[in-house]
């Protein structure tokens, strides 16, 4: 067993339904929501319906020197806080931040144009520094399940004793990017979201920032007044990078994996994704009935809140938390007739238990999905493995002049984006969706096929990448398509999710391990390397493709990649 297992210290929940946990708790609870039609709306010419912070709300909550999106977090970490004792200047404290576009708004097409733009890690430094931390803070970029990412981070890091207290926000706020990336895959609803419902017709957008602190629990401490992360786990479908296996196979896997830390009969809910779309929907019912967990009630609450994106695995485990310890099942506010083929128990009716363990479900683009088991009675189990050597099979160095081979330089001619280009023909040549990528993606995905080749491939090996740039390239290219005439394209949104890149390794190979995209400000070995250490010792990944990916214009790009063993 582990030496740790992590517990909730206390939690906040920001967002236009109310500041505190108990506010937006009592608010859900009487069946409250603040989704409404928005149109015209800074620019987007179409209607749509979201949950967002009205301008007063955002007078009071904006602090002189940061965007939206850092005050939002900053409230809620501040307001988490308050309510424990803990020193945030010591080194046994981290700050880990889910998002999924963070400061986005602040970009435009050309670099020049830039307002206060700060990338995602210079973001997050900035934060913590004002709030006083001095260790170094972690973004976890996976798309729509960074809020579970960022919590399973927290235990690892917790478990493996790099630290003892681990601060998680996650937020996002809505934005033109935002709206037109989504507008572009005509996933929005123009109504209120119908989680499984027959005549559900998509998505909302919401804005929010939720904030757990974790801290340790030492083993085998009886600690049933606090909620406890007792498992987790990620995967990748290898399916396909904006759609889910239609048979629930990533998320099935994840909770098939944290059911071997939580008694089945022991669960009072589960909280699915629940996003409202045909797929994701359609997805979740199966997968839960698969894992024969049909009779469990589900929990759903995109129809109060909406997607909040980095924000939603954060928001909806504290408030399953709430409602689990008030002994109630929260409504699927929205839901009137089933819509999905899978088995669920699934009612617009709240329910009463006496139970205490849940299961969080969710899943996103890139084929990356989600479970995280939690509990106030149960310890849970968790198999440590010891990671005595990390051991390197096969390096790569790409640059924008060169190409190193297990410490060979190559003869490569091209220079700039030309050489990625070359690099797929001389070693790959065979894959064309290599050339709808961005060029983020294809640096990254040219580093990993090369650290593949010689190697015997494993399905369960993992891809972790870092950097510090996000898909800023992308975004940049995003912004145009909507800067002037509204003309927004699913194929470049979906690259302006750093992640997917990972989704498009793991396909390729048939990887179906982990997959995750972490930004730091800068490269930091300390970081990377306990992230590894702890991804290998607390899940079944053996082998992983890692490494630093960076990428800040189509001619200034460096890619250190390896594929390592323990």
């Amino acid at each position: 067993c582990r030496a740790y297992m992590i517990k909730v210290l206390s939690t906040n929940i920001t967002s236009p339904l109310g500041y505190t946990t108990k506010e937006n708790y009592l608010a859900v609870k009487g069946g409250r929501s603040r989704l409404s039609m928005h149109s015209n709306w800074r620019g987007v010419p179409q209607p749509f319906t979201a949950s967002l912070f009205d301008e007063e709300q955002e007078i009071s909550l904006l602090i002189n020197g940061f965007t939206r999106y850092e005050s939002f977090s900053i409230h809620s970490i501040q307001e988490a806080l308050s309510h424990i004792n803990i020193n945030v200047g010591s080194n046994r404290i981290a700050l880990i931040l889910s998002t999924t576009k963070a400061n986005v708004e602040e970009l435009t097409s050309h670099a020049d144009n830039d307002g206060n733009y700060s990338k995602p890690g210079e973001s997050a430094t900035k934060i913590a520094r004002y709030l006083g931390f001095t260790t170094d803070p972690i973004v976890v970029c996976n798309a729509c399940i960074s809020g579970v990412t960022a919590q399973i981070l927290a235990d690892r890091l917790i478990s493996q004793g790099a630290y003892d207290t681990v601060v998680v926000c996650g937020a996002d706020c809505q934005s033109p990017f935002v709206v037109a990336g989504f507008m572009s895959f005509k996933s929005l609803s123009p109504y209120e979201c119908r989680p499984f419902d027959i005549e559900r017709l998509g998505l909302n957008l919401g804005d929010a920032a939720a904030t757990i602190v974790y801290g340790k629990v030492t083993y085998p401490e009886a600690d049933q007044s606090s909620w406890k992360l007792i498992a987790g786990a990620l995967n990748n479908d290898a399916y396909h990078v904006s759609a889910p296996s239609p048979v629930g196979d990533g998320t099935y896997s994840a909770v098939k994996t944290v059911l071997e830390s939580v008694d089945p009969k022991s669960l009072a809910t589960i909280s699915v994704h629940g996003t409202a779309t045909m797929f994701n929907d359609q997805m979740e019912s199966k997968a839960i009935e698969r894992s024969e967990l049909s009779g469990i009630p589900i929990s759903a609450l995109k129809g109060y809140y909406g997607h909040t994106l980095g924000a939603a695995g954060v928001l909806e485990t504290i408030l399953t938390m709430e409602a689990t310890d008030d002994g109630i099942i929260l409504p699927v506010r929205g839901f009137s007739e089933i819509g999905v083929s899978g088995k669920i128990n699934i009612s617009d009716q709240s329910k009463s238990t006496d139970k205490t363990s849940f299961i969080k479900l969710i899943s996103g683009f890139g084929g990356c999905n989600g479970a995280v088991a939690f509990s106030k009675t149960s310890l849970g189990i968790t198999e440590k493995h010891p990671v005595k050597d990390i051991r390197t099979l096969s390096t790569v160095k790409i640059t924008s002049s060169s190409l190193i081979i297990a410490d060979k330089p190559q003869d490569i001619q091209s220079r700039g984006k030309d050489l990625h280009t070359e690099i797929y023909k001389t070693f790959i040549g065979d894959y064309p969706k290599f050339h709808k990528m961005d060029i983020f993606s294809k640096l990254a995905f040219l580093a990993a096929e090369i650290v593949s080749m010689h190697a015997e491939d494993d399905e369960k090996r993992a891809v972790i990448l870092f950097n510090s740039s996000s898909s800023i390239v992308a975004d940049r290219k995003h912004i145009a398509t909507f800067e002037n005439e509204f003309y927004p394209s699913p194929s470049v949104f979906l690259y302006t999710l750093p992640n997917i890149v990972t989704g498009e390794i793991a396909i390729k190979r048939g990887y179906k391990g982990e997959t995750s995209l972490y930004i730091l400000n800068e490269y930091n070995e300390e970081i990377i390397n306990s992230v590894v250490e702890s991804t290998f010792a607390l899940s079944t990944v053996r082998t992983m493709i890692t490494g630093w990916v960076n990428c800040n214009s189509d001619n200034d790009f460096e890619a250190y990649i390896k594929l390592v063993t323990i």
